[in-house]
């Protein structure tokens, strides 16, 4: 059967990358009435940062390094929720130009030396990151160089075995709705998000 996590990142209730994964959800659980469905959401719950009884355990899983039980059921039901799913969507904003500290938190508790052998334990899934960003970071902009999500995610979803099927969805120029210096683009933004919504919807049969 199969079976979606989705996992949302951004602060904002409302946000861009909100109401894309959740579009996205929709529009799968629509598709496959039958199928599981996981919703995580690290902002509004924030995961730790993993401590180092935390890392050392991730690291050197046969040994006991003193980290609570809550700690190691946490990481546990991460790891389940993860290995679960055969679609992961994932909502992430940019945040000063890279991923929210929050989903970085998440990513923690699955990045490890486990998960990155060959073949990897998570490998096969298919995975759809949505992307959103306050102004433009597309090849041949200015900014372009400055873009620490897209980059981030790919090579950190790859070391794992999450990149086999991976699709980065993103909407560019948010702000120009609500920023008036940036008005000139909202034709710009518009389009990035129709975009956006049609992508995901292919994505999601």
């Amino acid at each position: 059967m199969s079976h979606l996590l989705h996992v949302d990142s951004s602060l904002g209730t409302e946000s861009v990358s909100r109401r894309l994964s959740a579009y996205f959800a929709e529009e799968w659980r629509k598709q496959h009435p039958d199928g599981g469905y996981v919703y995580r959401d690290v902002a509004a719950q924030p995961i730790p940062h993993i401590t180092e009884p935390v890392h050392q355990s991730l690291i050197y899983p046969d040994t006991d390094h003193g980290q609570s039980a809550q700690e190691r059921e946490l990481t546990a039901a991460i790891t389940r929720e993860v290995l679960h799913a055969s679609v992961i969507v994932l909502g992430v904003p940019m945040h000063n130009f890279t991923i929210p500290s929050t989903l970085k938190a998440w990513l923690d508790r699955i990045v490890h030396p486990g998960h990155m052998a060959v073949p990897s334990p998570l490998s096969g899934k298919k995975v759809v990151a949505v992307l959103t960003r306050g102004g433009s970071y597309a090849p041949g902009t200015p900014r372009e160089a400055f873009d620490y999500q897209q980059t981030y995610l790919k090579a950190i979803l790859e070391a794992i075995g999450l990149g086999d099927d991976l699709t980065f969805v993103t909407a560019e120029l948010t702000m120009a709705t609500v920023a008036p210096q940036m008005a000139q683009f909202k034709p710009l933004a518009e389009a990035s998000l129709a975009n956006a919504h049609e992508t995901l919807e292919k994505l999601a049969q």
